[in-house]
């Protein structure tokens, strides 16, 4: 039996919740699944897996052999990057994560710059409006926006992005200005999900007696759709700042209650923690994280002045 593929096996299954969808994840046959986790639990002479009606789940010596399996393949890994000379030169796929418009808007054309210095980086750019985990789609760095809970991650915040509540001259001038967030019920308002930050409806300290919202008469799951529908003057849209800048310079959009906002919210990158990390990655995170830093404090500093709010 090979010890390190039946560990590698036992990891799928968890991950995944299931020998089935092992499985799939491995595209190996159900049966191949099955039989090495039999054949491991004889070389142990312990049941690892038990299967429950919410699938299967770790027995207490299957959960102690899991956390160690996981620490010796980690630690297999490692040992085949620095053989390959990672850790000697700056080489190989290299796989970032970013929100959609925030990645191209401000990290493609730093990671352009990263590629000219470094030919024999491969990079893979994910940009989607989702928040992923780096472990089980093995991404090396992330550009996080928000608040990060803990999940094993260290991250380097490289500034701010502020929340904006924002309509169209056209509305404001048929339906008023509001002045304070109880206004906000007489108002027509635009939602989306699908972003991996979702501004919400809070204002000055995110203080959740002031959550007030106006009537959501369009949901999207798009933030482009949404921005489009506030731009033909459907109805007050929050949204990141950076998403609706240029509209805001040029008059297409206006802010209200920016007297109101809250605090803004954290840029990071972030990593998996734990490990030596390969010189790619700390090239990745030398060369981007100053340029983010001084095109979002460049941003911030010319920052559009719209809005009429007393």
């Amino acid at each position: 039996m090979d010890r390190l593929d039946a560990m590698a096996v036992l990891l799928a299954v968890v991950k995944a919740g299931s020998l089935s969808g092992a499985a799939r994840k491995l595209r190996m046959p159900l049966a191949t699944i099955s039989r090495r986790i039999a054949d491991l639990e004889i070389h142990l002479r312990a049941k690892l897996m038990v299967r429950t009606r919410r699938g299967t789940e770790l027995t207490e010596a299957g959960q102690v052999y899991f956390e160690a399996s996981r620490r010796i393949l980690e630690q297999v890994e490692e040992a085949e990057r620095i053989a390959a000379g990672e850790y000697s030169a700056p080489r190989g796929e290299l796989r970032v994560t970013a929100p959609t418009l925030f990645g191209q808007r401000y990290v493609l054309p730093i990671a352009l710059g990263f590629l000219e210095q470094s030919p024999e980086i491969a990079l893979k750019l994910h940009l989607e409006d989702r928040q992923v985990n780096l472990s089980d789609e093995h991404i090396d760095v992330a550009v996080r926006i928000g608040h990060l809970d803990a999940g094993g991650l260290i991250a380097t915040k490289v500034g701010d992005v502020r929340r904006v509540i924002c309509a169209s001259p056209a509305y404001l001038a048929r339906r008023g200005r509001p002045r304070t967030p109880e206004d906000l019920e007489d108002h027509d308002g635009i939602s989306f999900r699908g972003f991996s930050v979702t501004p919400e409806w809070r204002y000055r300290g995110d203080n959740p007696a002031l959550g007030e919202e106006p009537r959501a008469r369009l949901s999207v799951n798009s933030t482009i759709a949404a921005i489009d529908a506030a731009l033909a003057g459907f109805g007050l849209v929050r949204v990141l700042s950076y998403q609706v800048d240029e509209h805001l310079r040029e008059g297409r959009l206006e802010a209200v209650l920016e007297a109101f906002a809250p605090a803004p919210l954290p840029v990071s990158l972030a990593h998996a923690e734990g490990g030596l990390r390969s010189l790619k990655v700390r090239a990745f995170l030398d060369w981007v994280a100053p340029r983010l830093r001084s095109r979002l404090a460049a941003r911030s500093a010319s920052r559009p002045l719209t809005s009429t709010d007393p």
